[in-house]
């Protein structure tokens, strides 16, 4: 049975080598693949043949498949940060917006981000090693991109926002606070209430304000700039225009500003 298969194996090479001398390769894939189509066997049979050899070059082709993909992605990566040091992002700046840090320092910090994303814990650690580094040198921003998928994204959003409307330092507290105890937050309101009562925020008002069209208003504002930007998924990121998509180490950013500083566009 096995001798069959083999020979199977054999007239299957012989048929195409033998076709390849007088057919272009257009048409050596057509006969190729009309000969496959009527009998399949023919492939059945060179598999079971050779079982072992034909994963392990299954195996090897996906890798190679692989590396090739990673390859792409990178040069793609490569491209868009190169069109973003040309053609930086601009994000929205409004007069009331919530500033860490220096508000005249050259380094601008954005992120887009969800109180419910396990990244974004990251992030936000990612951003307070940032603004330790570069001091006053770095304002930092917070922005908003609750996802659909994680329940309590927006309710907690909207109370950042509530906050914020009394006073920006004890919005950041609850940013931090928030974040230091993301757990909690399938608690719901509950935990949230909490949070903005250890921040010393004024309860009443902010009762009235989490659920207000304000805040409604202001948070789709902040979704629309992420979408408009690309940012699919979170954290995201804008620092001085260039584009950050994930969770990256601060690591990154430092090559990042290094790079603005070599091309003239930021001076520290």
């Amino acid at each position: 049975m096995r001798g069959r298969n083999l020979l199977f194996s054999c007239m299957f090479i012989f048929v195409i080598f033998g076709l390849m001398g007088c057919t272009t390769e257009k048409q050596l894939k057509e006969q190729v693949k009309k000969i496959i189509s009527e009998d399949p066997a023919i492939i059945i049979s060179a598999i079971k043949a050779k079982p072992a050899e034909f994963i392990e070059a299954l195996q090897e082709a996906a890798r190679a498949a692989q590396m090739e993909m990673a390859k792409k992605q990178e040069e793609e990566r490569s491209k868009e940060l190169e069109n973003s040091y040309n053609n930086p992002l601009k994000p929205k700046m409004r007069a009331d917006e919530n500033i860490k840090g220096n508000k005249n320092a050259p380094i601008v910090l954005i992120e887009y981000s969800d109180f419910e994303c396990p990244y974004c814990t990251r992030g936000a650690k990612t951003v307070e090693e940032l603004l330790k580094k570069y001091g006053d040198k770095i304002q930092f921003v917070f922005k908003h991109l609750p996802l659909e998928f994680h329940q309590q994204a927006m309710i907690a959003a909207s109370y950042y926002e509530a906050i914020r409307m009394q006073d920006g330092a004890k919005a950041y507290k609850f940013h931090d606070e928030v974040f230091a105890n993301q757990k909690e937050l399938q608690k719901g309101e509950e935990f949230l209430k909490g949070v903005a009562k250890k921040v010393g925020a004024d309860m009443k008002k902010l009762e009235k304000d989490v659920k207000s069209d304000k805040v409604k208003a202001r948070i789709a504002e902040d979704q629309k700039e992420a979408q408009e930007f690309g940012f699919q998924g979170t954290p995201g990121f804008v620092i001085n225009g260039v584009p950050v998509k994930g969770a990256y180490p601060a690591s990154h950013f430092d090559t990042i500003i290094e790079e603005l500083k070599k091309r003239g566009k930021l001076s520290l």
